[in-house]
């Protein structure tokens, strides 16, 4: 396995930085689109790993993807709600919202349609979605594990209906469910079982959904209703990935620099943005601009106490934050994170410890104390966030090394490219 050493910044750096597309958005409009009659353009999409998984089965299911990933372009001819009829194989890869978004779209046709992906995806549930198309009335055979991937659903077409789906484990199950209603004759309702966590990734779900047309009443705490009806096509704008921007955001206060990010701002959809109100909780200095958040290092660094249950894809980013803050931080709200790319808040105890910084596991969550990293090679655990996040140490702590860093190409292809421009802008950079 490669690794790669991280060179620490040479001292303060004054950095604008631009964003691949929000893969959360890219994948939801992908769907919609697909659903849509006709033709989309979405601007400003991102292209990676997840992205070109859900992109390559759509086309499996005989909707036409056109990506220009020079232009950050993707163009979908939309079936109007239909999928070409099985037999079809298709691969998620490591992506869980492509598997989640997929399958539901797959009782819409006729036939036999299977969907594997990676091991790493093979280990994550599914059994919320499996449960739902089959009180729906659709056939899904597991072949391994049950309520995991390898499955094959065997479609005829779905009515709609109701449902009760649990919103404790994961909001991509009932996004998925969501955002193919409009093409279910009855269209559906979906109540959530509480707690609901990641809330602003259903309502970033919403969002998509009402921006191409749908019809969408009632609340995430009371039920949500979907009415049948083709989803308009249309010219979509994707923004840029706020969870992508929150490893800037902490370079800043850790490097004692400044980053802006343009194309995000207050009205954003995009839960993960609290990451910056967090920062600022810990003593960081934030300037909302006309089209852009701009973070700056504050002169001291504290520990919080906080609940990321509705920014849990930054709670990695703040534990390497909180590695050179002046108290301890303690992460509570996300025990739904042990079922992401790996178990999260495992491996962010056991690498912080691999680096000599004391940290506990807690039941949601984690306890970490500040300290001096010591040179170590970092695990990443097949994730894209544990190189990312703790990618950061080494701006700081000379001797960090990430394995596998390649990991990255899950949703940040060019991560360690925007990171090496970034320390460009240091003054004493050479």
């Amino acid at each position: 396995m490669t690794a790669l050493a991280v060179e620490p910044l040479q001292g303060p750096f004054d950095a604008t930085v631009v964003l691949p597309g929000s893969k959360s958005i890219t994948n939801r409009a992908l769907v919609v689109a697909a659903l849509a009659e006709g033709r989309s353009v979405l601007e400003g999409a991102l292209t990676a790993d997840d992205t070109e998984a859900m992109a390559d089965s759509l086309v499996r299911l005989g909707v036409p993807v056109t990506v220009d990933a020079a232009a950050e372009v993707v163009s979908v001819e939309g079936a109007g709600g239909r999928v070409a009829p099985g037999p079809v194989e298709l691969d998620a890869r490591l992506s869980g919202t492509t598997a989640r978004f997929v399958l539901p779209m797959l009782a819409l046709g006729t036939g036999r349609y299977r969907l594997d992906g990676s091991a790493p995806l093979r280990s994550r549930p599914m059994g919320p979605t499996l449960a739902a198309l089959r009180q729906l009335g659709a056939v899904v055979e597991e072949e391994g594990e049950a309520g995991h991937l390898p499955v094959t659903v065997v479609a005829s077409g779905l009515a709609g209906g109701s449902l009760l789906v649990p919103g404790s484990v994961s909001s991509q199950f009932a996004s998925g469910l969501l955002l193919t209603a409009p093409a279910l004759s009855g269209g559906l309702h979906v109540e959530l079982q509480p707690p609901i966590v990641s809330r602003p990734y259903l309502e970033l779900t919403l969002a998509v959904m009402e921006a191409f047309g749908a019809k969408v009443s009632g609340a995430l705490d009371a039920g949500v209703t979907v009415e049948a009806g083709p989803y308009q096509p249309r010219r979509f704008r994707v923004e840029p990935d706020a969870s992508a921007a929150s490893y800037f955001f902490a370079a800043a206060v850790i490097g004692g620099g400044r980053v802006r990010v343009p194309g995000l701002g207050r009205s954003s959809p995009q839960g993960d943005l609290a990451f910056v109100d967090v920062l600022e909780a810990m003593g960081a200095r934030v300037r909302w601009l006309e089209g852009a958040v701009e973070v700056s290092a504050g002169t001291a660094l504290r520990g919080v106490e906080v609940d990321m249950a509705d920014c849990s894809d930054t709670a990695q980013t703040l534990a390497a934050v909180a590695v050179f803050a002046s108290s301890p931080t303690r992460v509570r709200g996300i025990g739904f994170i042990r079922t992401k790319e790996t178990d999260r808040i495992a491996a962010v105890v056991a690498e912080l410890r691999r680096c000599g910084i004391d940290a506990e596991e807690e039941r949601d969550g984690f306890l970490v104390r500040p300290g001096r990293p010591r040179p170590a090679r970092v695990q990443t655990y097949s994730d894209h966030r544990m190189a990312m996040s703790f990618a950061l140490l080494g701006l700081r702590a000379p001797g960090i090394e990430i394995a596998d860093p390649d990991c990255v190409a899950k949703t940040f292809p060019g991560f360690f490219a925007a990171v090496d421009a970034m320390r460009r802008s240091s003054p004493g950079a050479g």
